[in-house]
């Protein structure tokens, strides 16, 4: 059975979900946010093995079957019933860690892109740096820092061609507004703001020539390439997320053999099954490898290009699903 732990409303599941019906794959859809308030796990060793059963909207559901799961951003535990705010903080923190074990406990599945533990542990802008730097990659020179110095140091040496970028794409409030940090140029007059580094550390790289960036997708050991024409945009020339599909390109595109084996490489060396590469592509031809997002989006690349990610993504897990039932959590080490 394959299991699928994702937010209602998640349109890379949606535009799955067809696909894995027209393979005959046995599904079940779940969402961490109905959990533990309109859910039942049960975890317990009893009768000389390991059981798990996680009961939804009436069904009760043994989670031994497991063969495959995609995790796909699910919602956070929830206890809404729970009026008293530190109550409800804390019935939600235990709910998350009996997650956590639960999904220890599942040893016999293969995970889409790897078990929520795993995903935590890897997903590291620093850390895929240093991987693809390894794997014979281009990267460019970066500081994280939070040291106003430092900031003021990579503005030099870049002779004022620097961009400042999030750790992390988390939306905040700035007076009621919704906000995201996208990656932006540094102008000498925001150099007299630099001390406010000191309460959100940053990275620091020089601003690369583009001729024109890639978006690629990697599903298990298929590559999927998009060229992204973000130089033809004033509004994309920095930051492609900005968007502006009136007026930026986006096609199929052929990546080079070794820079291919070499994405499926950083994926898999990361203990993942799936990740979306972000590239910049100079002028003079080459490839600098800017991140590797663990759950990046990809439906707008298959709906602008063509490119059939959706398809990969069910052979993959309906491939998994078919594989025999696991024993169970019997085996943990």
């Amino acid at each position: 059975m394959l299991l699928i732990i994702s937010g209602a409303h998640d349109d890379s599941v949606r535009a799955v979900l067809p696909k894995l019906r027209e393979r005959g794959v046995p599904l079940l859809r779940w969402d961490e946010a109905d959990y533990p308030e309109a859910s039942t796990l049960t975890t317990g060793f009893l009768g000389g093995r390991w059981r798990q059963t996680l009961t939804y909207r009436g069904e009760v559901h043994d989670l031994s079957r497991v063969t495959a799961v995609w995790h796909r951003r699910p919602g956070r535990p929830a206890a809404p019933g729970v009026p008293e705010p530190t109550q409800r903080a804390f019935a939600e923190h235990v709910a998350a860690l009996a997650l956590t074990g639960a999904y220890d406990l599942m040893v016999g599945a293969r995970w889409l892109p790897a078990s929520p533990q795993h995903v935590l542990s890897v997903d590291s802008k620093l850390l895929h740096l240093y991987r693809a730097r390894e794997l014979g990659f281009t990267v460019v020179d970066t500081v994280v820092t939070n040291d106003p110095r430092e900031v003021v140091s990579a503005w030099n040496r870049t002779r004022g061609r620097l961009v400042t970028k999030s750790l992390d794409y988390r939306e905040f409030r700035v007076r009621g507004e919704r906000h995201h940090l996208y990656t932006t140029v540094v102008p000498r007059r925001r150099l007299t703001g630099v001390h406010r580094i000191r309460y959100a550390p940053a990275i620091l790289q020089p601003n690369v020539e583009k001729a024109y960036e890639l978006r690629v997708t990697v599903v298990g050991e298929r590559v999927f390439a998009a060229r992204i024409d973000s130089q033809a945009s004033r509004l994309t020339t920095v930051d492609w997320r900005h968007y502006d599909d009136a007026n930026v390109g986006y096609f199929a595109y052929d990546l080079p053999p070794d820079i291919e084996r070499r994405c499926v490489r950083l994926v898999a060396e990361l203990g993942l099954t799936f990740g979306a590469l972000d590239f910049i592509v100079t002028p003079d031809g080459r490839y600098v490898f800017l991140e590797l997002n663990v759950e990046g989006q990809w439906a707008f690349v298959e709906t602008l290009t063509g490119l059939p990610i959706g398809d990969a993504i069910a052979d993959w897990l309906a491939e998994a699903t078919a594989r025999p039932d696991p024993k169970g959590p019997t085996d943990v080490r």
